[in-house]
């Protein structure tokens, strides 16, 4: 995993997510997966960045949701490029869903618990805050105390 400073070419943002930073920065993460040994690489190499940098990523799926997240060092932005996806808050205990179709976006604020399902074939673009994430395993409809999914900083 490597960040690049001036890509010139195209990318595959399903595949290259691109990292958001302090002075307006945007760098191309090369190499980059979901393995524990990369979130922690990922993590180190945009460290200084803390609360303001935000990963840009398309997502494509169809079907629930199989965790619960939180992103406490800021909000995350939901954009529905295709498909349709509901976006399951946890608020105060109370789910709070909201449907989107292809244009639109959601906001998840700060800290609060958020599930995604596609609804068929979907493709989601997410700018997400990622310093803190925390995951939880989605085993019923709300999240419940952390059981072991650690965040990209707590990732051995």
């Amino acid at each position: 995993m490597r960040l690049v400073n001036h890509e010139r070419n195209a990318m595959n943002l399903r595949t290259t997510p691109v990292h958001l930073g302090l002075g307006s920065r945007a760098k191309p993460v090369e190499g980059f997966t979901w393995d524990p040994e990369v979130l922690k690489a990922y993590s180190a190499a945009v460290a200084a960045d803390g609360a303001e940098g935000r990963m840009v990523m398309i997502f494509d799926g169809d079907g629930l949701g199989d965790h619960w997240e939180s992103h406490p060092a800021g909000d995350e932005l939901v954009v529905c490029l295709s498909g349709s996806v509901t976006v399951t808050r946890d608020v105060d205990g109370v789910p709070d869903r909201v449907l989107l179709g292809p244009g639109e976006a959601t906001v998840n604020p700060a800290g609060v618990w958020h599930a995604v399902d596609m609804e068929g074939p979907t493709s989601i673009l997410a700018i997400t805050a990622t310093l803190g994430t925390d995951h939880r395993p989605r085993t019923n409809t709300r999240p419940t105390d952390p059981v072991g999914t650690p965040s990209p900083e707590k990732a051995p």
